[in-house]
């Protein structure tokens, strides 16, 4: 398998985030895209970007799906999770193997 043919892991979170906590979200959300992609090898790519209103959208790559299983173990994702709970209204997660030329949905 090439290395074009090799799958890369894209992990796509909406949150919506409780009304006027905004500003107490984002700087933990940062940190932790931060830790990732300096601490986790398989981390590739964690952008963080605002969406309307009170939502966030996260865009992650990882080498394979171990990787962010690697990544949701970790105990800084853990602390993360556990300081914005309160702060999150709703959270969606989808996961994608993507591979050059197209991509396959996983969940």
């Amino acid at each position: 398998m090439s290395q074009s043919d090799q799958p890369i892991f894209a992990v796509c979170v909406t949150f919506v985030i409780a009304k006027g906590r905004m500003a107490e979200f984002l700087p933990p959300m940062r940190q932790q895209a931060d830790v990732s992609l300096a601490t986790e090898p398989g981390c590739l790519q964690f952008d963080i970007c605002g969406g309307p209103g009170d939502e966030v959208f996260l865009y992650e790559l990882y080498t394979d799906s171990d990787a962010f299983a690697a990544h949701l173990a970790s105990d800084h994702f853990k602390r993360f999770d556990a300081a914005v709970a309160p702060l999150v209204v709703e959270k969606q997660v989808k996961t994608y193997a993507w591979r050059q030329g197209g991509a396959e949905n996983n969940k």
